[in-house]
């Protein structure tokens, strides 16, 4: 216990901590909400070609030539094609590293954290191995996104210090192993605590900055989680009191205990999630959507901006950087998202390819980016707004105003949009979506295909051997 923790505090959150996990680890995935079952159809789905749009990617290639050399047992798909199969917790590290490569994965709006992308890379190894089926690997995912997005609204940062894929991944990829396991609530309390023991510091501004390893964050969350529930299995566990420690007394952040149990199995944690067709900080998305309708407003006055002002949330207010030096850079900063959206018409993966870094029209876009704090700011949804007025050579003002980014549970894409997304970010596998389609539109109502072990629907997605 840290020096100056509040024990009443720390013995609250432990308490309720325990709750959580005895919750989760009774729940029958028979008994998971339809609805609830869909949603994680869909962020299955959405976050899978995710992984599969930054196969190409060259320093992922080469991280999955590293792991190559070092991995055990053949056993589980990493989903690059070409790419042998690895150990598990081989191919939950190649996974977890291309899970969040091209800022394509969904995320959550109440607190920041990517749940899916800590679960799945580790959840989908051990699933392909041990055989589980379709509709336990949802149910895994969905009670694994509610440990990991509780404990993000629980302990959460005053400020934007630690980056989300840091503080959490760990926690979601060992609850989710621990769930597809059936580990009882202790052993599920064991393996969790552990591994929020082995969370780690990474910076937030890592991001903003370029460092490619934030994308390694969810790389090492997957092998770490795993592990941890390996661990427990060998009697080596932290203790309830572990999230406290970590999160209060090692982080600094605040302490919401309620959190990690108010409204369980009715407020599900999933269906607050968003989904991205933006490749880039989803705190930039409002901003792009009041560019984009801009342009099409003043189609071809593009090259007659003077200055683009911002007016944002505190947020995006941190995207500042004006010469990105990577991919990553560039996707976290306001003035090259707001410069590509103007010359390339889109915010997907062409606004932020290498190629964009050095075109001389962003780039001298770019350095009229002018950022402001927006005044009102609402109330969520409505608390990521952002405001974007375009100054012309001839003095004409145009303004703009995007309250809420699309693509959250206030606005949500449709299935089609999600599913022709999903087209283009797996195209590398010419049978994933349709496969991943006939999941995600049956995933309600007909339980009969859910019980399909997951290993085939990767063969058949893969174009793989039967084991």
């Amino acid at each position: 216990m840290a020096p100056d923790s509040d024990p009443a505090q720390r013995a609250r959150s432990a308490a309720a901590v325990q709750s959580l996990m005895t919750w989760a680890a009774a729940y029958s995935h028979e008994a998971l909400p339809g609805t609830v079952r869909a949603r994680a159809a869909l962020v299955l789905a959405d976050d899978l070609g995710a992984m599969v749009a930054a196969a190409g990617e060259p320093p992922v290639a080469r991280m999955r030539a590293v792991l190559a050399r070092s991995s055990g047992r053949a056993e589980a798909t990493v989903f690059a094609p070409g790419s042998p199969p690895l150990d598990r917790a081989s191919a939950a590290a190649a996974n977890g590293l291309a899970a969040t490569w091209c800022e394509l994965d969904e995320g959550y709006r109440g607190a920041p954290c990517h749940a899916g992308a800590y679960i799945l890379p580790a959840l989908l190894a051990e699933a392909e191995v041990e055989g589980a089926s379709l509709a336990r690997v949802l149910a895994a995912l969905a009670l694994a996104y509610e440990i990991t997005v509780r404990c993000a609204r629980a302990f959460p940062f005053a400020t934007m210090t630690v980056h989300p894929h840091a503080a959490f991944a760990t926690i979601g990829a060992a609850a989710g192993i621990g769930l597809l396991r059936g580990f009882s609530g202790k052993l599920l309390l064991d393996a969790v605590s552990a591994a929020a023991s082995m969370t780690f510091a990474g910076p937030y501004g890592h991001a903003i900055e370029g460092a490619l390893v934030r994308n390694a964050w969810t790389s090492a969350g997957a092998w770490i989680g795993l592990r941890a529930a390996d661990g427990a299995e060998a009697g080596i566990a932290g203790l309830p009191e572990t999230f406290h420690d970590v999160f209060v007394g090692g982080l600094g952040t605040a302490c919401l205990p309620e959190a990690l149990t108010d409204g369980l199995g009715t407020d599900w944690a999933i269906r607050g999630g968003y989904h991205k067709v933006f490749a880039c900080c989803q705190y930039a998305h409002g901003a792009i959507e009041a560019s984009l309708r801009l342009r099409a407003e003043a189609a071809g006055r593009e090259d007659e901006i003077d200055e683009i002002l911002v007016e944002t949330h505190p947020r995006g207010l941190t995207l500042t950087t004006v010469e990105p030096a990577t991919v990553l850079a560039a996707k976290f900063s306001m003035p090259h998202a707001l410069a590509a959206a103007v010359v390339t018409g889109t915010g997907g993966q062409g606004a932020f390819d290498e190629a964009t870094l050095h075109e001389p029209r962003i780039a001298d876009l770019r350095r009229r980016v002018r950022l402001a704090p927006l005044p009102e700011i609402g109330p969520p949804p409505n608390d990521r707004p952002s405001r974007v007025t375009w100054r012309l050579h001839d003095g004409t003002v145009l303004s703009a105003l995007c309250e809420s980014a699309r693509g959250g549970a206030d606005q949500p894409f449709d299935t089609d949009t999600m599913l022709a997304k999903l087209a283009e970010t797996s195209r590398a596998y010419p049978r994933m979506a349709a496969v991943l389609e006939r999941i995600v539109r049956r995933a309600e109502d007909d339980e009969r295909d859910l019980q399909r072990p997951w290993r085939d629907c990767v063969t058949e997605m893969t174009g793989g051997v039967e084991r």
